[in-house]
């Protein structure tokens, strides 16, 4: 599993939006909308986000190794 990069008040942000992205992809039976939704909760579950990664930046309080 990849290093976590991703805080407490983004992982809340990124699950309210995967559950607005489902209901909207249940909504309108839109398979782009239910993988972008999937996407985000992986992120917001695992603590991970590989735009963050790319840049380098990091919203988690725990330290770096």
């Amino acid at each position: 599993m990849p290093e976590k990069n991703i805080g407490n008040a983004d992982r809340l942000f990124r699950l309210v939006l995967a559950i607005i992205l489902l209901a909207l992809a249940g909504y309108y039976y839109s398979w782009i909308l239910l993988a972008i939704s999937l996407f985000t909760f992986y992120e917001a579950l695992a603590s991970w986000c590989i735009f963050y990664q790319l840049i380098g930046k990091n919203t988690c309080p725990i330290s770096r190794r």
